[in-house]
């Protein structure tokens, strides 16, 4: 009796090449889930990371500016970023300090509020030298030390009670603090500003012997610059 050999290797390369299909397959699909899970959270994510690139809100001023106590007449169009995180009262007393200081090369800070290596208002020369470090609000002593060290005009603007912060700042060692002029303005002036903020303003801003006129859309309010400096005991603003 004849036996017949039967050989098994196309079987084998059959079950094989099958099996091969299937975990090819089972790869496919796993792959494609993690490609669908991505997508899923790139749809998650990715509009939250477009609302965050969005949530500073832009305001729109044009300025005339006739600063007669430094000869200073301009016609300005500003564009100004509000951060999420700042107040309008922040806000309104860093465009006056903008328009109060205004000269050639100034500008807003490019990384805005939160930049922690520029001011809120700067301004360089022609050589990109900063000569202008304008803080607003409350600047704590180190960076005003670190500011009077560059060389650099440094000038507060607040809208703070310097009844506190003065205080502060003369505990601390602060470089030249007796020539870093800190400007205020009559209480309430400020509020009443910040309360009549909109997203497109006309102003018309003057300034005479200190004193401080501001037309808002036809609103008339004014008030007179007080200035005292950290190193020297002043008076102060009511």
């Amino acid at each position: 009796m004849s036996r017949r050999r039967i050989s098994i290797r196309p079987v084998a390369r059959k079950l094989v090449h099958h099996e091969s299909r299937e975990l090819l397959g089972r790869r496919r699909t796993e792959e494609s889930g993690k490609d669908v899970h991505r997508m899923r959270s790139l749809t998650v994510y990715l509009p939250f990371a477009q609302i965050m690139a969005l949530s500073s809100t832009i305001y729109t001023f044009t300025v005339e500016l006739s600063d007669v106590d430094r000869g200073v007449y301009e016609s300005l169009d500003l564009r100004v970023a509000m951060h999420p995180s700042e107040s309008p009262d922040y806000l309104a007393t860093r465009v006056i300090a903008y328009c109060l200081e205004y000269r050639e090369g100034i500008a807003f800070a490019a990384g805005g509020v939160s930049d922690a290596d520029e001011p809120a208002v700067l301004a360089r020369d022609l050589t990109g030298r900063m000569v202008s470090w304008i803080e607003v609000g409350a600047p704590d002593a180190d960076r005003l030390h670190r500011a009077s060290k560059s060389g650099a005009r440094v000038a507060v603007y607040s809208h703070r009670d310097l009844r506190n912060l003065l205080p502060q700042w003369r505990e601390r060692r602060i470089h030249r603090a007796e020539e870093i002029p800190v400007f205020t303005f009559d209480r309430g002036f400020i509020d009443d500003v910040a309360a009549r903020l909109a997203r497109r303003m006309t102003w018309t801003l003057s300034l005479t012997d200190r004193h401080l006129y501001l037309d808002l859309d036809g609103t008339g309010l004014e008030t007179t610059v007080h200035e005292v400096r950290i190193g020297n005991v002043g008076v102060l603003a009511d």
